[in-house]
C-alpha cells in the first residue's frame, strides 16, 4: 500500500511537472530569454529613468511570412520569401496575429479585442478602424512588446556593451537599411530615387550580426510594431502607435536603439512589421 501510494504521488509529481514545462517556450520557438533589471545601457530613451523590468521572451527574428501565413492564412507582403520579415501589416493586424498564434499554440490571448467598439481614447483622424484593445494582465500568449521593453533587449538587457544600434556602433555589421539594402553600397544623402533605382528592399531574417543577447535585426529591415500609444514632450495626445528599428527605406539615425518612431495604427509599409514577446 505504501509503495502503491508512493508511486502515485511521483507520478502526480512529473504529471505536474510535464504541465508547468509545456507553457514555457523551448528552443525551437526561436524566442530569446531576457533577464530582468535595469537598463545597462546609457545609449537608451529611457537610461536612468529607473524602469525595471521582470524576465520576458523576445522573438530572436522579426516574424516571417512564412510564420505569418502559417497563422493568418495569407500574405500581405510586397517582397515575397519564407524567411523575409512579413510587411505591409498594420498595428492592428499584428495584435491579431498574436491572438491567432497564441490560440493556435493553446495559449490563452493577451489581447482583449472589440472590433464593434471604438476606442475613444484613439484621437487619430486618419484611423478609421480604432477598435478597442485591452490587455489579459498575466496570461502567457503573444504580444507586442512595450517601447521600453523592445530598447531593453535591443540594447542588450543585462549583458549591453552600449551600443547606438542594436549589436554594433557600426550600422552596417547589424543593421539593414536605405544605403545597403539594395544592388550597390549607395552613399552621400538619403535619396528615394536612388533606393528605388537601387532595388532595396527586405532582407532574410538573421542575415546581419545579432546583439548581445543573441536578437538578429533590431536596427533596421522593417520597422517593429510596439503597443505603447506615442508621446512626447510636445504630444500627449494618443494619436500614434510607436514603432521601432528603422527599416530598409529609412535613414542611419532611424537604426538607433533610442529612435522613436510613429506611424497610424492602421498605417501600412513595405517596411512595416513586428516581432512578438512573451511572459516568462
Amino acid at each position: 500500500m505504501r509503495k502503491l501510494l508512493m508511486f502515485f504521488l511521483i507520478a502526480i509529481t512529473v504529471v505536474i511537472s510535464a504541465c508547468s514545462q509545456q507553457d514555457k517556450p523551448k528552443k525551437e520557438d526561436n524566442l530569446v530569454f531576457v533577464e530582468g533589471g535595469t537598463f545597462k545601457s546609457s545609449k537608451s530613451f529611457y537610461a536612468g529613468k529607473g524602469v525595471t523590468f521582470q524576465n520576458f521572451y523576445i522573438g530572436k527574428y522579426e516574424v516571417t511570412q512564412k510564420e505569418w501565413e502559417d497563422v493568418m492564412g495569407n500574405n500581405p507582403s510586397g517582397f515575397k520569401g519564407d524567411q523575409l520579415p512579413v510587411e505591409m501589416v498594420s498595428w492592428y493586424d499584428a495584435i491579431e496575429y498574436c491572438n491567432q498564434r497564441s490560440i493556435k499554440e493553446g495559449l490563452k490571448p493577451y489581447y482583449n479585442i472589440d472590433k464593434d467598439t471604438q476606442d475613444l481614447n484613439n484621437k487619430n483622424e486618419n484611423d478609421n478602424i480604432k477598435w478597442t484593445v485591452t490587455i489579459n494582465e498575466g496570461t502567457n500568449g503573444y504580444r507586442l512588446p512595450t517601447e521600453a521593453e523592445w530598447e531593453y533587449a535591443a540594447s542588450g538587457g543585462q549583458e549591453s556593451k552600449n551600443y547606438t544600434y542594436s549589436g554594433s556602433n557600426n550600422a552596417d555589421e547589424v543593421a539593414w537599411y536605405w544605403k545597403n539594402a539594395g544592388d550597390k553600397i549607395l552613399t552621400g544623402d538619403w535619396n528615394w530615387p536612388a533606393i528605388e533605382s537601387n532595388n532595396n528592399k527586405t532582407k532574410s531574417i538573421g542575415t546581419q550580426k545579432p546583439n548581445e543577447l543573441g536578437i538578429y535585426d533590431m536596427s533596421g529591415n522593417v520597422r517593429e510594431w510596439c503597443w505603447d500609444w506615442y508621446s512626447d514632450a510636445e504630444s500627449q495626445i494618443a494619436s500614434f502607435r510607436v514603432v521601432k528599428g528603422g527599416g530598409w527605406i529609412g535613414g542611419l539615425n532611424n537604426n538607433e536603439i533610442a529612435f522613436r518612431g510613429k506611424f497610424d495604427a492602421n498605417g501600412f509599409g513595405p517596411d512595416q512589421g513586428f516581432r512578438v514577446v512573451r511572459g516568462e
